[in-house]
């Protein structure tokens, strides 16, 4: 697809979008996915953490959740900050919660995740991160 498109559409999903789940948050202040997450709630996003693994109650504020399917409300994006082999798991969440877009951050990628993606309407982003995409589209400093 060309550049300007997907850059269109990445910019129209940050427009039309409010909630973001972000899968692997860290409650380690020094973390991509903690720095990521403070950005985004910044920059006007509810972002809800989700890490089963985590031992805190709360990071930046929001409760965490163990899994996608733990959220109540409608989620518009899952930014995922996990290996790329886990990432089957977490788009077939993303199925069950309706949500509208999956995005891997960088170096993360999978085809099965993809493909989940693609045959659910799911719109698909690997290898970017939503942080750097955003200044990138909006130009923020």
């Amino acid at each position: 697809m060309e550049k300007q498109i997907i850059d269109d559409k990445i910019k129209e999903l940050f427009i039309s979008s409010r909630v973001i789940a972000l899968v692997g948050a860290s409650k380690n202040k020094e973390k991509d996915s903690n720095i990521v997450m403070r950005f985004l709630q910044k920059s006007g996003y509810k972002v809800i953490p989700v890490n089963p693994t985590s031992t805190s109650k709360v990071i930046n504020g929001e409760r965490v959740h163990g899994t996608l399917l733990e959220i109540k409300e409608k989620v518009d994006i899952v930014d995922v900050f996990r290996p790329s082999e886990e990432v089957e798991k977490i788009a077939n969440q993303a199925k069950e919660i309706g949500a509208k877009t999956l995005w891997l951050q960088l170096n993360i990628e999978n085809d099965k995740a993809r493909d989940i993606a693609i045959q659910n309407k799911i719109y698909y982003i690997s290898n970017k991160c939503t942080k750097i995409e955003f200044k990138r589209l909006f130009g923020v400093i």
